[in-house]
């Protein structure tokens, strides 16, 4: 994948002045080492009238493979089909704006200490792109590039073949920028940042300083552009939490801007040294506070956190030494990824990491390797089965690990009405196969305790409502002492 910049000059102000901008000599070729290949700058021409210095990255397929897999939260999409055939090597994505911020770093910051009023002005520019993703199509390159100061925004869709005019358009466009009123660095830094935008995809993970990158490279420019929130969103892969926290940030720079201010002067409505307020806790945090001294009140010191998801209640469980042990279970291999990402389990010392291990496995069925442990725990679970797969939940926790202690919490859509944003008649989630009422979950727990040998009791989680409970309701099984040893399903069958 590549890109050319070009500008022109007049034997004044020679076009060669662009070597100076971006650091490299326009008389030699230049090769720089980066996570995922070999960058090269090098200039296919190089006179006092114009000047064209291009960006070469050689994507190395085996090291995208193994840094990345070439997929993952935020990774290509067209690597999950096959991990070494894919376009990355060829199509700009954020693998050449990491390049680029690489290799043009002090231009990307409009430094240049041999012609710093060069850095400083507009340059005549043409930036090029052969192949380029445009998720939206070329409607969508002119909507992002349009309001940037640029003359001419073409983006010419790359055709799926030639020889088939037929087959239609590719999801590619060659994208030509020409402008007068930009600087260097100005277009550097749009570069860097609408790259993945376009491509809506990253290979790598997203991290919570990505938002100070974003709005680095977005500084006087993206605040008021009026697609900020489709940039935002892309750019940060979709993560809700730091796309929130780029827009509070951003919008604070749109209106210190418009007064004139600094955002410092804009932000300062409250003094957070005495800021009382109390402020609402999450109903995930209330959940996992039940559940943890649920397990506390049982004894529990070896866990089972069933369907564990991104790793928030192990996290939650490793902070407490009584847990000497303690397993996250999960169908989804990307989720487990996340989990380890989360507790940072390549990082963590010897004795740490010998309490926890993370594994892949399916609910729908027994597993050897979860039996003879205290305590599991179904948190948020049970709802994503389809109903009729809710037995072999059931058999394989209850009937066959059988801990002495099962922790289950599911939604209570009658709380449901007091959700305002949530549509009459809709689940919490989309991936929610069913909610219960509470008389229905109980229902279905007391089955569950009288086929298995359990007794159980219910508690709300969460604020209780006098009219529809609490949001989240929870069932704790305490398996009697009689029966150790986990049943056959025929054992089961005759039990019935």
């Amino acid at each position: 994948m590549f890109l050319t910049i070009s500008t022109t000059g007049t034997p004044e102000r020679p076009a060669t002045d662009l070597g100076f901008l971006l650091h490299k000599h326009p008389e030699r070729a230049q090769a720089f080492s980066t996570s995922h290949g070999t960058a090269h700058v090098l200039y296919p021409e190089a006179t006092a009238e114009r000047c064209t210095a291009a960006l070469l990255l050689e994507v190395d397929p085996v090291a995208l493979v193994r840094r990345g897999k070439g997929k993952g939260r935020g990774g290509a999409p067209d690597a999950a089909l096959a991990q070494y055939v894919n376009d990355r090597p060829y199509a700009a994505s954020s693998l050449l704006a990491v390049a680029l911020a690489q290799v043009f770093k002090t231009a990307l910051h409009g430094r240049c200490r041999a012609l710093p009023e060069r850095a400083a002005e507009p340059l005549p520019l043409r930036i090029e792109v052969p192949a380029l993703p445009a998720r939206g199509g070329a409607e969508l390159v002119r909507e992002l590039f349009g309001p940037l100061g640029w003359t001419t925004v073409d983006a010419e869709p790359v055709a799926l073949d030639a020889e088939f005019p037929e087959w239609g358009d590719s999801r590619y466009v060659r994208l030509v920028l020409e402008g007068e009123g930009l600087r260097l660095a100005d277009a550097l830094n749009q570069l860097y940042v609408l790259l993945p935008v376009l491509d809506d995809a990253k290979h790598y993970w997203v991290a919570p300083d990505e938002v100070d990158k974003l709005l680095r490279a977005g500084e006087g420019w993206l605040a008021a552009h009026p697609r900020r929130e489709l940039i935002t969103t892309r750019y940060l892969s979709r993560r809700r939490g730091l796309a929130r926290e780029a827009a509070e940030r951003l919008e604070l720079v749109r209106l210190a801007e418009a007064d004139g201010l600094d955002v410092e002067d804009v932000d300062n409505a409250v003094d957070e040294t005495s800021d009382t307020e109390e402020r609402p806790v999450p109903l995930a945090e209330h959940r996992r506070a039940a559940i943890l001294a649920a397990l506390r009140a049982a004894g529990a010191t070896r866990v089972l956190d069933l369907g564990c998801g991104q790793g928030q209640l192990v996290q939650a469980l490793l902070k407490d030494a009584r847990f000497t042990e303690i397993v996250g279970v999960d169908v989804s291999v990307r989720a487990l990824t996340v989990a380890a990402r989360r507790l940072r389990l390549d990082r963590m010392g010897e004795r740490q990491a010998a309490r926890v291990k993370l594994v892949q496995g399916s609910l729908a069925y027994t597993d050897k390797r979860l039996g003879g442990y205290d305590a599991a725990v179904l948190s948020e679970v049970v709802e994503h089965l389809d109903p009729p797969r809710l037995p072999a939940l059931e058999y394989a926790v209850f009937g066959a690990a059988r801990p002495r202690t099962v922790v289950v919490t599911t939604p209570n859509v009658e709380y449901n009405v007091r959700w305002e944003t949530l549509p009459a008649g809709h689940v919490r989630h989309g991936d929610h196969r069913f909610e219960w009422t509470r008389a229905e979950f109980r229902e279905w727990a007391g089955a569950v305790a009288g086929r298995h040998g359990y007794a159980v009791e219910f508690a709300p989680v969460g604020a209780d409502d006098p009219e529809v409970g609490a949001p989240t309701q929870m069932a704790v099984f305490t398996r009697s002492g009689e029966e150790d040893e986990p049943r056959t399903k025929k054992q089961e069958e005759d039990r019935a």
